[in-house]
């Protein structure tokens, strides 16, 4: 039998599961209307089977709405493109009020992209979307396509949402100067988990991520600023804890740990996770 998790590519099967569950609620902080189809039975058995990530469910709530958010304010303040790295199973293009001339690149594996465009076929993005077929991990092929996409266009705000986690910190690092060079290539939106968080999620769902060849692996003990020496400055760092809390998503028996101040800097055995806004140095 097939492991219930193939390869990283279920992952984003398994996310989806929670914008569905998030937007079939009255008081939904976001609407998500294609993310059950793109979950699909697969993705439900997944998030049913890893109990670590049923119980902190309200982490993958507060990281789409702060993706969101931030998207819909930098885009208000001129970005006219946003290059979606590991794009997965995201519909931002399809589900979001954004304008018709923004132009949204998804980059990802083509398995995953030809299962997307499939089950959404018969769907009409809001704004101007191209898809790049592309394993990240080829670095020429990923410098070539960032000097092309930082040729067309003024300012870029790249996304990589669910992804460095699954890196290593020197490859990460590459990505993180790679990703500086086009001078359009203004802004970075990425989540970040601390080395205790990192050792939670090893413990509680690592054997079948392992399994899947898809590791946790990337947890700077430095936190956001470890990104400043490969050409990135933390400019906002927003908390899933604290904004799960304010977003009513958050378990009660969890609250008190919402109201400790909050850290932006090294997090150590803390289990702490964020949504971090880059600019270019």
């Amino acid at each position: 039998m097939d492991p219930l998790i193939r390869d990283i590519s279920d992952t984003a099967r398994w996310v989806a599961v929670y914008r569905a569950r998030e937007s079939e609620r009255e008081d939904a902080v976001f609407r998500d209307p294609f993310a059950r189809a793109l979950a699909g039975e697969r993705g439900e058995r997944i998030a049913l089977s890893v109990k670590f990530t049923e119980a902190n469910a309200w982490s993958f709530i507060a990281r789409t709405y702060l993706f969101d958010r931030f998207v819909t304010r930098l885009v208000a303040h001129g970005a006219d493109m946003v290059v979606n790295l590991a794009a997965g199973l995201d519909t931002r293009p399809y589900r979001m009020e954004l304008p018709a001339s923004l132009r949204w690149v998804e980059v990802d594996l083509p398995d995953i992209l030809d299962y997307k465009e499939e089950i959404l076929a018969d769907a009409k993005p809001v704004c101007d979307l191209e898809r790049v077929r592309l394993d990240l991990s080829n670095e020429d092929g990923r410098r070539g396509l960032f000097a092309d996409l930082g040729r067309r266009a003024k300012h870029v705000v790249v996304i990589a949402e669910g992804l460095v986690i699954y890196l290593m910190r020197d490859a990460v690092a590459a990505l993180a100067r790679d990703l500086a060079g086009p001078p359009s290539f203004q802004h970075w939106v990425l989540d970040l988990a601390s080395p205790g968080l990192l050792q939670m999620m090893k413990q509680s769902a690592g054997s079948a991520m392992n399994d899947a060849g898809a590791p946790f692996l990337f947890a700077p003990p430095e936190g956001p600023p470890f990104f400043t020496a490969h050409g990135w400055q933390p400019a906002e760092v927003r908390s899933l804890l604290k904004t799960a809390a304010k977003l009513g998503r958050l378990p009660l028996a969890m609250r008190m740990f919402a109201m400790l101040p909050e850290s932006n800097g090294a997090q150590g055995s803390r289990p702490w996770s964020a949504v971090c806004l880059l600019q270019k140095t």
